[in-house]
């Protein structure tokens, strides 16, 4: 089982944090997401996936960039969760 999350990046922030959903241009969720790292080298990727696995409590392994590596819309798939069970982690933030 392997749950899809769409998140909407901002690099360069001042604190490493999830603010919370939001809707894409096409009205679909995305969470919004925020971290200190800037997009060189994959920094920011990297510290996204490090964030979500610690919020999620899954071993860093099970997150990967899916889609949007160049890009602040990004696809994020998490191994071992189902959509519903990451929605429910992490609306309990």
């Amino acid at each position: 089982m392997t749950a899809r999350l769409a998140i909407k990046l901002t690099p360069r922030a001042a604190a490493d944090r999830i603010d919370g959903w939001d809707v894409d241009p096409d009205g679909r969720p995305v969470l919004k997401v925020r971290v200190r790292a800037q997009p060189v080298e994959g920094e920011a990727n990297a510290a996204l996936t490090a964030l979500l696995a610690k919020a999620l409590g899954v071993p860093k392994r099970a997150v990967s960039l899916a889609r949007g590596g160049q890009s602040r819309l990004k696809m994020i798939e998490i191994d071992g969760l189902s959509d519903d069970e990451v929605r429910d982690r992490l609306s309990a933030l």
